[in-house]
């Protein structure tokens, strides 16, 4: 079976030879991921009605590595099907579990920076790198929340490159028209996190295929931007009720940006000295210090 092929999807290749005890494990999971995300192997099997061991052998029969690894699919899962109402219930239910949200959200956040630090391509972020600094144009698109992100890396970008296009991702043939133009020595940088954008996978694979190279900064190689990606970088990301965790998406921006400052030092040198003229003949920063 193939390692990138979705929980959903194996649940449906298998359901036909399933026993009737695994077609009950099966159709929970299909209609409360969300809840068997959070359950230990014993308690799912005491939802459905069967035995913690005949739970752990169905995690095999989808040949994942035991039930941790198929409780990680479930995970997946609910970042990538949940609807808003749903994700707010949930958080809601572990709430009532946690004396201390503050804590709990930042330690989740804290996990998922070792996550990302732990499977970093190091020799893919480098090849993004050299592209970045290489490309005639860069066009960069997130929409909805990734919007926010995408203009921060075209703000730093800006500085330091002539031609850089965050673009409107407000409708998607606007968004498509603004890279209509985009050629083969440009390049495309795509964002996007569970719930995925279809406007940007879509303006992702026109990008490729006006032969411009693309980078994609999302979750995973289920993401649909990976199969459209020259240099898929995987940063994890979480669900905290409606809202996206984007904070380690944010720091390997935030890398992505300064190894790209280090490539092109000496320009970005010339540029910064005539911009802090400019800052500081506008007044553009506050130089009252409260004493």
């Amino acid at each position: 079976m193939d390692d990138n092929m979705s929980l959903m999807d194996r649940l449906n290749e298998r359901y036909p030879k399933f026993s009737k005890g695994q077609k009950r494990i099966a159709d929970f999971i299909r209609e409360n991921y969300d809840l068997a995300a959070s359950y230990t192997a014993s308690k799912l099997g005491k939802e459905v009605g069967v035995s913690e061991s005949t739970v752990v052998r169905f995690a095999y029969e989808l040949d994942y590595d035991g039930y941790p690894e198929l409780l990680k699919a479930i995970a997946a899962t609910v970042r990538t099907h949940s609807t808003s109402i749903q994700r707010l219930e949930t958080a809601y239910k572990r709430s009532e579990e946690k004396e201390d949200l503050v804590s709990s959200i930042l330690n989740a956040d804290r996990a998922r920076l070792k996550e990302t630090i732990a499977a970093v391509d190091v020799e893919k972020f480098n090849k993004a790198v050299d592209l970045i600094v290489n490309a005639d144009s860069i066009y960069i698109l997130g929409v909805r929340g990734t919007w926010y992100i995408a203009g921060w890396l075209g703000y730093y970008f800006r500085m330091i490159f002539d031609k850089v296009y965050v673009l409107e991702g407000n409708d998607s043939i606007d968004t498509l028209e603004q890279i209509s133009r985009i050629k083969s020595n440009d390049c495309f940088i795509g964002i996007s996190f569970p719930r995925y954008s279809r406007r940007t996978r879509t303006a992702m694979e026109l990008a490729k295929n006006h032969g411009a190279k693309t980078i994609a900064i999302t979750d995973s190689v289920q993401s649909p931007l990976y199969e459209h990606a020259d240099y898929p970088l995987i940063v994890k990301s979480d669900v905290m009720a409606i809202v996206d965790s984007l904070t380690a998406p944010v720091s390997l921006i935030n890398a992505l940006i300064v190894a790209v400052c280090m490539r092109e030092k000496d320009s970005l040198t010339d540029r910064l000295h005539v911009l802090e003229e400019l800052w500081d003949q506008y007044k553009v920063y506050d130089d009252h210090v409260i004493e």
